[in-house]
């Protein structure tokens, strides 16, 4: 699975660990976030995520 990376704080999304201080579970692709998920750093949008 892909990371993703913030283009304003540089934190990257990793699928293998997701997200478990915002109650997403590790194997969770990006593409499966939800819309209104946000950088857990910065607290920027989805959109602001780029592919690494």
């Amino acid at each position: 699975m892909d990371k993703y990376e913030c283009a304003i704080c540089g934190y990257v999304y990793d699928p293998d660990i997701g997200d478990p201080d915002s109650g997403i579970a590790p194997g969770t692709p990006f593409e499966k976030l939800p819309d209104d998920w946000t950088c857990p750093v910065c607290g920027a949008a989805k959109t602001e995520f780029s592919k690494i």
